[in-house]
């Protein structure tokens, strides 16, 4: 049975996706997720890119307790500097090292010779080496570059220490045959490559990209490399919970297997849907909400006699939530605590403390709390720590077919324990809302995208408002649940703007 390491880079490659930046907080928070789902490294960032992306990558850096810590880095003496100057806090750190070795990117991007970029692998693969264990050569657009050149960047790799060869289809252009080629290629004429490993990092600009990587991993490569979510640059990468749960289904075929703890994936699956304010596709495989829905007849009547008619994966093994005990207004802490921790949830007593008083909020309002409205209130505990400069007072908005639709908005102003009142008019209740509360704050804030969700079914279902607010050229996710869909909708806006404020103050200091 092969043994395939996971290298997730949704914090890295993931994070450059536009639209799903995150703050440090969130980073840290979906980190320690990402740790405890069981991924062999977690690429935290590209610590040379920005001060923030270092403070980033450092802070992941102390608080990981499993996975390799690595940070990217261009075949740079300052870029690898940078790098480990970050990860040298890990547990178990790592550099990782890159330079583009296709002809069309050496020739208009680099505008280096082959010769100067074989010097260059050498050079900063040799310098990586001497100040960290495990290093990662990356030779960036290898699907697109000559066989016999691929070969010989590699080799040099090899002979400067690279711990990890990683081959990427940069651009998401090759084919599931053409991937085998390339790996066994590497194989077959790099002198030392099977006391590395080989790596793969497929995007998914034609929809191949975890074909391609099964394809990498018949042929040889011992590391993938992925995001949660599939998310990345472009139309995104390979999608870690499809790599986990396709050698976990077809371990029969594929003789492979992974760390990964299956049962974390939809909790990790939504937890980042929930920070950058993505919503997954209803079909999305492995963690979208039809997965495990049924509507046709025959289909019922199959897994109602035998699930596994219609259905080769079991919710429980991606830790899907199923209902175990009616939670309402009348349950305890001890129930509270116990559901919580069947759900796969590890709470410290003082999250489990804000979680409690949060679900006994949302019991005086809703008649029966399901497993949805439980995570609802587990997740809605990492908008709560944004510092609230601004928190929802209270709001009246009118709206008919006849009127403009109008708002009153009050705030809460942390600073000076003041109540500031704003009317504005819009083209509906939202929009007008939207309008006073900018009118308070003075943030220049534009509104990207607003969705409503439904939590759970039934008349009294929770609503969860995602917004996502730009401004000056970067973006913001605000998220909150209620049973006023106005109300989360406000509150999920006010969220986004503390984020800005937040950051705003941060870059004074």
């Amino acid at each position: 049975m092969k043994q395939i390491r996971i290298f997730d880079t949704t914090l890295r490659d993931g994070e450059q996706s536009p639209g799903c930046s995150m703050n440090l907080k969130e980073k840290l928070q979906l980190a320690a997720q990402i740790d405890e789902l069981g991924v062999d490294c977690i690429e935290a960032g590209f610590a040379a890119s920005s001060p923030e992306d270092f403070r980033s990558v450092t802070e992941i850096a102390k608080s990981v307790k499993n996975a390799y810590v690595v940070s990217l880095a261009r075949a740079l003496k300052s870029d690898i500097d940078k790098a480990y100057e970050a990860v040298q806090h890990a547990a178990k750190p790592m550099i990782h090292t890159f330079i583009a070795t296709s002809d069309i990117h050496m020739e208009y991007k680099l505008k280096m010779t082959p010769d100067q970029v074989l010097d260059k692998v050498t050079e900063a693969v040799s310098y990586a080496k001497s100040k960290c264990d495990q290093v990662e050569f990356s030779a960036e657009d290898a699907s697109r570059t000559r066989p016999e050149f691929l070969w010989e960047v590699c080799q040099r790799a090899v002979d400067a220490g690279a711990s990890v060869v990683n081959l990427p289809d940069t651009v998401g252009y090759a084919t599931p045959a053409e991937m085998t080629v390339m790996i066994k290629g590497v194989k077959d004429h790099v002198k030392g490559i099977d006391d590395v490993i080989i790596s793969t990092h497929c995007h998914n600009d034609l929809g191949l990209a975890l074909a391609n990587s099964l394809a990498a991993i018949e042929a040889g490569a011992r590391q993938v490399e992925c995001t949660v979510n599939g998310i990345g640059e472009r139309a995104g990468n390979c999608a870690l919970e499809e790599v986990a749960m396709i050698l976990k289904t077809r371990q029969d075929y594929y003789q492979a297997s992974c760390r990964i703890d299956t049962k974390q994936i939809y909790r990790t699956s939504r937890m980042l849907s929930a920070i950058i304010g993505v919503p997954v596709a209803p079909t999305k495989p492995i963690v979208g909400k039809n997965v495990f829905a049924h509507e046709s007849g025959i289909h019922q009547h199959g897994v109602l006699s035998n699930k596994s008619t219609y259905e080769i994966m079991s919710r429980k093994d991606i830790g899907y939530p199923e209902q175990r005990m009616v939670l309402g207004k009348h349950s305890g802490r001890h129930a509270f605590k116990a559901e919580v921790a069947n759900m796969g949830y590890h709470l410290t007593e003082e999250e489990l403390n804000d979680a409690f008083h949060r679900f006994k909020d949302l019991a005086d309002k809703k008649k029966d709390i399901s497993d949805r409205d439980i995570e609802s209130v587990i997740m809605g505990q990492q908008s709560s720590q944004i510092t609230p400069y601004y928190s929802l007072k209270a709001f009246n908005a009118n709206v008919g077919s006849l009127v403009s639709a109008m708002a009153c908005v009050q705030l809460n102003r942390d600073e000076d324990k003041s109540i500031i009142e704003q009317v504005a008019k819009g083209d509906g209740p939202i929009d007008a809302a939207y309008s006073a509360i900018n009118n308070i704050i003075g943030v220049d804030a534009q509104l990207e995208s607003y969705q409503i969700n439904s939590i759970s079914e039934g008349v009294d279902a929770q609503g969860e408002a995602l917004i996502k607010l730009s401004c000056e050229g970067k973006y913001y996710t605000g998220r909150a649940t209620s049973t006023n869909i106005i109300d989360a909708s406000l509150m999920a806006y006010i969220n986004g703007v503390n984020q800005i404020i937040s950051r705003n103050k941060s870059e004074q200091i």
